[in-house]
């Protein structure tokens, strides 16, 4: 085993613990939540390993990135996620390896996503980006605010529809022709009601996905929880949380 291997089997079976004692403290159990471990900035040689090391979900968030990384290791059993604000340039490339695109925030890239997908014969599933640091009313699906992209210069890009946008997006993904709409996504917000509150964020998520299977029963999927926050996120009842740096160590910046 090479020094590379050792050191992720170890970050691996440490995360395993994490989540495994978050469970038994939550009264879950292991198989209700699915690690997706966060692969950015690392090599696919990484990502070779993790998948030898029985990792099956990974998620990046540049399409530049993403992109070669996905076909050096297409033969690999692995459902790739998108996670990263996607600018509808970047979306026939994204639909070409993305099995999940967990960052849908506006009706924009929903419509180049289905056409994408439909072009290439795929079907994507989409995951409504939830932004919790905006107010319940202050962001609206079609990014009215920001660029013409939907991004938000007050939260660094991060993107998100306000709870009180969810319906109309879940909407428009579940009619859109290649789409399958699987549920919803957050990352813990740095400013608003839920700063530093992470546990309380992600049981509003959850309150929202209960409203959304109310009229889309099948959109069960609940991302939540990354290095620092993945507890918090298995308590709440995320379905899947998203571990990069506690998995692959923290790599110095490039430049």
């Amino acid at each position: 085993m090479t020094d590379r291997k050792t050191e992720l089997a170890a970050n691996l079976a440490k995360v395993e613990e994490r989540i495994t004692a978050a469970c038994v403290a939550a009264g879950r159990e292991r198989e209700e939540v699915t690690l997706i471990v966060v692969t950015k900035t690392y090599p696919a040689s990484d990502v070779r390993i993790l998948s030898e090391l029985g990792v099956r979900h990974v998620a990046e968030n540049r399409d530049q990135d993403a992109a070669p990384k996905a076909a050096a290791c297409a033969d690999l059993p692995l459902k790739w996620h998108f996670v990263g604000q996607l600018q509808t340039n970047k979306v026939r490339s994204v639909v070409g390896y993305a099995d999940v695109v967990q960052s849908v925030d506006r009706s924009r890239l929903v419509t180049a996503l289905s056409k994408e997908a439909v072009r290439a014969g795929r079907e994507v599933g989409c995951l409504i980006q939830v932004a919790l640091d905006a107010g319940e009313s202050a962001r609206e699906p079609g990014g009215a605010r920001g660029s013409s992209e939907g991004r938000w210069p007050e939260t660094g890009g991060r993107g998100g529809v306000a709870p009180a946008g969810i319906e109309e997006l879940a909407d428009l993904v579940a009619d859109a022709p290649g789409l399958r709409l699987d549920g919803l996504m957050t990352v813990a917000p740095l400013t608003g009601e839920y700063a530093g509150r992470e546990q309380a964020a992600f049981e509003r998520l959850m309150d929202l996905s209960t409203d959304l299977r109310r009229t889309h029963p099948a959109a069960t999927m609940v991302s939540a929880g990354m290095s620092a926050d993945l507890e918090q996120a298995v308590a709440a009842g995320a379905t899947h949380v998203r571990v990069g740096t506690a998995v692959l160590g923290v790599r110095p910046r490039l430049g």
